[in-house]
C-alpha cells in the first residue's frame, strides 16, 4: 500500500508530503487556514493550534504564533482589541490559504 499511495495521489493531482517535513507542516497549516476561512475554526482557535503545533519556528506561520501570544495578553482586553487581532488573523489566514490553492481531487473538465 505504501508503494502505491504516491502514484495514486499523483494520478489525482495531489501531493504526498512527508509528515515531519517543512512542506508537510506548511500544507497542514494552509489547511487549517482554509478551515478557518470556511468558518470551521474561530481566529483564536487557528492561532492556538498553529502555536501549539509549530510554535514560532515555522517561518510561514510565525505571524500567527505571534498573534496567539497577543490573544493571551488580551485576557482582560476589550472587544475592540480582540476584533483587531481577529482581523489580522483573518488576513493572515487568507494569505496562507491563497498562497497555494488546492488542486481539485476530481477532474473539472472532459478529458480530451
Amino acid at each position: 500500500m505504501h508503494d502505491l499511495l504516491p502514484e495514486a495521489l499523483d494520478e489525482l493531482g495531489l501531493i504526498l508530503y512527508a509528515i515531519a517535513s517543512e512542506a508537510g507542516r506548511e500544507a497542514a497549516a494552509r489547511e487549517l487556514a482554509r478551515r478557518m476561512m470556511a468558518g470551521e475554526l474561530k481566529p483564536w482557535e487557528l492561532t492556538f493550534r498553529i502555536n501549539q503545533r509549530y510554535g514560532h519556528e515555522l517561518p510561514l506561520t510565525a505571524r500567527l504564533a505571534e498573534l496567539d501570544d497577543e490573544y493571551a495578553f488580551l485576557e482582560y482586553g476589550g472587544d475592540e482589541e480582540v476584533a483587531q487581532i481577529d482581523a489580522e488573523v483573518t488576513a493572515e489566514a487568507h494569505r496562507l490559504a491563497e498562497a497555494h490553492p488546492r488542486v481539485p481531487a476530481e477532474p473539472t473538465g472532459d478529458p480530451t
